[in-house]
């Protein structure tokens, strides 16, 4: 369910990536062809920017495609590679958690006050934030998942796996 909702995410991304070049080609075009850009096109490119960035966080996690600084850990045993690891996970957890509970109570607050972006639409500015919401709070949950997992198999003897390792 998790990798379901996560693909959705990455779907909904890249559709975000899209929308960007077509709306930032149509407000140059506009400008140059008719001397009037399109109105808070300089908004919706940054509330698009976040859809694009935060939503696929929680697959790019479950990849492992975060950059990692692997020289050192290359040369030590896999036991203590795997509690590096697992102490990376829950640093990671740690310090998402403040992200979601500021990134939620001020979505709650553009909702509750019905805040708007100045500009000639008027949009509201909760969508971006429910966005960000979402998607630090998939990564959160995909993090927690990761580390009772990963927590497992160092206490077990394993080996944590790395796709494309």
């Amino acid at each position: 369910m998790l990798n379901r909702v996560e693909r959705i995410f990455v779907d909904v991304a890249a559709m975000a990536i899209i929308l960007l070049g077509l709306l930032i080609f149509a407000d140059v075009v506009a400008l140059n062809v008719f001397a009037a850009p399109l109105p808070d096109t300089i908004i919706i490119v940054r509330e698009l920017m976040v859809i694009a960035i935060v939503l696929p966080l929680a697959a790019a996690t479950f990849s492992r495609a975060h950059i990692a600084v692997e020289f050192v850990t290359n040369f030590l045993p896999v036991r203590v590679v795997n509690w590096f690891v697992v102490f990376g996970g829950l640093f990671a957890l740690l310090a998402l958690s403040p992200l979601v509970y500021a990134g939620t109570k001020d979505l709650l607050h553009q909702w509750r006050t019905g805040s708007v972006f100045y500009g000639d639409l008027g949009l509201p500015q909760w969508p971006g934030r429910l966005a960000f919401v979402i998607g630090t709070g998939l990564t959160w949950i995909r993090l927690l998942v990761m580390l009772a997992g990963d927590a497992v198999t160092a206490l077990r003897g394993g080996e944590i796996t790395f796709k494309g390792h």
